[in-house]
């Protein structure tokens, strides 16, 4: 056998994954067959599938391919760099999907609509994050930022790294979201306090703060809506 990679025209025909795409849908395909297809090639002596295959089993699935860092995928044996952008960029393309608005802005009117536009992004973060949802007059959304990126329990964040990006956008208010990367998104008394600080200094600058979200393991809590500020 050759020392490259097997790619996916090895196989037989009736097992590419996409010809079977092609024939069938993307909807006939498993998860591994679709990984495939980003990956392309494979490793030394197996497939682009069983390379798929493994990565999924190495990982816990595709939430936990989700969750893990460029470094952390490269390092699986038969993987590198290059696949592991590609798989990377692929889950980033598919949140933008997500996130992406037909034709208009998203209006944000309430703490559900804020969170379903981070949820994808934050629930999978293994290091707490706090974003930014920069709104106009009408809470149309101008953008949404990453702002600070902290550890496994904490993401300081300080007034400045607010406020310049708010400035910068031309907001007229925002909303704050972070994640907990334990899954459980009780907002801690340290939330709470950051908070505080961060919409006394809203009211100062002119851009209110007017709700901050917790994300957690697909569910959220509206600091707001708990009467937490």
């Amino acid at each position: 056998m050759s020392e490259r990679g097997l790619i996916i025209r090895d196989l037989p025909v009736s097992e590419r994954p996409r010809e079977r795409m092609s024939a069938y849908g993307p909807e006939a395909l498993s998860t591994a067959e679709l990984l495939a297809i980003v990956l392309r090639v494979g490793s030394r002596g197996e497939s682009a599938v069983r390379l798929a295959e493994r990565l999924l089993s190495e990982f816990g699935g595709l939430a936990g391919i989700a969750r893990a860092r460029i470094p952390q995928l490269s390092e699986l044996a038969g993987m590198g760099l290059a696949k592991a952008a590609q798989i990377k960029a692929a889950f980033e393309l598919g949140k933008r999907l997500a996130t992406a608005a037909e034709g208009q802005k998203p209006v944000v009117g309430n703490a559900a609509q804020a969170a379903a536009l981070v949820m994808e992004d934050l629930r999978y973060r293994q290091q707490e994050c706090l974003a930014g949802i920069f709104l106009d007059t009408r809470n149309q959304v101008i953008c949404v930022r990453t702002l600070t990126v902290g550890t496994l329990s904490g993401s300081p964040a300080h007034p400045r790294e607010v406020f310049r990006e708010a400035i910068a956008q031309g907001s007229a208010s925002m909303i704050l979201c972070h994640n907990h990367p334990s899954g459980d998104p009780t907002p801690s008394q340290d939330d709470i306090t950051l908070t505080t600080r961060l919409v006394k200094v809203g009211e100062i600058m002119g851009i209110p703060v007017v709700d901050h979200i917790i994300i957690g393991a697909g569910r959220y809590v509206s600091l707001k809506e708990a009467g937490k500020m």
